[in-house]
C-alpha cells in the first residue's frame, strides 16, 4: 500500500513509519518540525537526543534498502502545498499524527490554546479537503484520544452511544466532556470526521488512544540513531515516563492529587500494531468508525507501586509523594471503557508487566545525567 503519515518526525509517526516500511508497504512522510521549536520555546527536551529527520531515514534506508520519503509543509497554514504532495504521492491511506500532543502545552496561555486548536482542527481540516480533492476513496486514520470522552458516570462505548428519549431511539456520537483545550481540538476534530463521512460518503478510523509507553521497537532497536523521543517533562511528558525517571535519580514519584484517577495505557508496539490493523482493514466508503486504542486500564496510585516494585527490584529506593494537583478534574470517579474492536481485528496486547518497567528503568538509568530535574514537576494549572 501508499501510506503517507502526517506528524512523521514525531514520538509515534516515525517509529509508525519504520514498522509500515519494514513490512513492505511505500511510506511517505509529512512533517514541519513545529514539535521541536515548541520543545525548544518551552525548554525541554527528550532523555535521548533524537536525530533530525533526514538522518534517520538515511539511516533507515542503508540498513534496510528501504526509502521513505519526506515532504516538508505546514499541514494547518498551506493547504495548496498539501495538495500537491497527496497528487504526488497518491496514497491510498492516509495516517494522521500530525497535531499538538500535549493537555498542559495548550492550558498555558491563550496563545498556547490558539496554536493548539489552529494547528489541530485548521490541520485536519485541510487534510479533509485535501482527501475530497485528490481521491475521495483514501483512507483516512485520525490518532485522537481517550481524553475526549473525560469521565462519565456510564460506561464509555467506542464512538457511540446507543440511547432512548422519551419513547424513541436514536445512536449518536458519545457524548464528550473534555479535559483541555487539546482534548478540545480532537472532539472538534471526531466531530468533522464524522460530518464528513456522513455527508461525503469519507471513509475515517477514528483512534481514541489512551497513554502509550515506551521507546522500544523492533525496528528502533536496529541502529542508535533510530530512536524515538522519550519526554519526562510536565509539559510533554507522560506519567510513567515521570515516574520511571524520578526512580532513577532516586526522587520521589509525584502522584497529583489522590492518586484515583484512572486512564487507559498501551504499550507503543501495540500502538503501531492498532494502526496497522487499521490499515489493512479500512473503513468502508461512508463510515466513521472509532476504535478505543489502549490494553489496560490503571490509576496513578497502581501505577506509582508498580514502578516503585520494578525500582526495588533495581535496588532503587523509590518513594511516593501526593502533590496539589494541577489540574481540573475528577480524582474519584467512574471509569469502564469499551475496548474490544481492535481486540477482534486481531490485536494480542503486551502488558505493563514488571520486565517491561524495568528495562524503561534501565535505560533512564543509563541517561539519567541528561535529566532536568526543574522540568519535571508541573508548572501549569488548569486555574490560577
Amino acid at each position: 500500500m501508499r501510506i503517507l503519515i502526517l506528524g512523521g518526525d514525531g514520538y509515534l509517526g516515525w517509529p509508525t513509519a519504520m514498522y509500515l516500511s519494514n513490512r513492505g508497504h511505500e511510506v511517505a512522510v509529512v512533517d514541519n518540525m513545529v514539535k521541536r521549536f515548541w520543545e525548544a520555546e518551552i525548554g525541554v527536551q527528550p532523555l535521548i537526543a533524537v536525530r533530525p529527520f533526514h538522518l534517520r531515514a538515511k539511516r533507515w534506508e542503508v540498513l534496510t534498502g528501504k526509502r521513505i520519503q519526506f515532504y516538508t509543509c505546514d499541514i494547518a497554514s498551506n493547504h495548496r502545498h498539501i495538495y500537491n504532495i497527496f497528487e504526488q504521492f497518491q496514497p491510498d491511506t492516509v495516517i494522521h499524527y500530525a497535531e499538538q500532543p500535549s493537555a498542559p502545552f495548550s492550558m498555558i496561555d491563550r496563545e498556547k490554546c490558539v496554536t493548539t486548536q489552529h494547528n489541530n482542527v485548521v490541520g485536519t481540516l485541510n487534510i479533509i479537503f485535501a482527501i475530497q480533492h485528490t481521491n475521495p476513496d483514501i483512507h483516512l486514520i485520525k490518532l485522537g484520544t481517550m481524553g475526549e470522552y473525560g469521565t462519565p458516570n456510564i460506561d464509555i462505548e467506542e464512538g457511540w452511544l446507543d440511547l432512548e428519549h422519551n419513547g424513541r431511539k436514536d445512536r449518536v456520537l458519545y457524548p464528550k466532556k473534555a479535559h483541555s483545550f487539546y482534548h478540545l481540538s480532537k472532539v472538534h476534530d471526531s466531530a468533522n470526521l464524522e460530518f464528513v463521512s456522513r455527508v461525503w460518503g469519507s471513509r475515517v478510523t477514528d483512534l481514541n488512544q489512551g497513554c502509550v509507553y515506551g521507546i522500544d521497537t523492533d525496528e528502533t532497536a536496529m541502529h542508535p540513531e533510530l530512536n524515538t523521543s522519550f519526554h519526562y517533562d510536565a509539559v510533554f511528558g507522560t506519567v510513567i515516563n515521570r515516574f520511571v525517571i524520578q526512580a532513577s535519580r532516586n526522587l520521589p514519584l509525584t502522584v497529583y492529587g489522590g492518586g484515583t484517577q484512572t486512564r487507559g495505557y498501551l504499550n507503543i508496539r501495540d500502538t503501531l500494531r492498532c494502526v496497522e490493523l487499521a490499515t489493512l482493514n479500512p473503513a468502508e466508503r461512508g463510515e466513521f468508525r472509532v476504535f478505543n486504542q489502549f490494553t489496560e486500564q490503571f490509576d496513578l496510585n497502581t501505577l506509582a507501586e508498580n514502578v516503585r516494585g520494578a525500582a526495588a527490584g533495581l535496588g532503587l529506593p523509590a518513594s511516593i509523594d501526593h502533590i496539589a494537583n494541577p489540574r481540573i478534574e475528577q480524582e474519584e470517579h467512574y471509569y469502564n471503557a469499551k475496548h474490544s474492536a481492535l481486540l477482534q481485528l486481531g490485536l494480542e496486547p503486551r502488558l505493563l508487566t514488571q520486565d517491561v518497567l524495568a528495562g524503561m528503568l534501565e535505560t533512564a538509568l543509563r541517561h539519567k545525567d541528561n535529566v532536568d530535574e526543574d522540568k519535571i514537576m508541573p508548572n501549569v494549572k488548569w486555574k490560577s
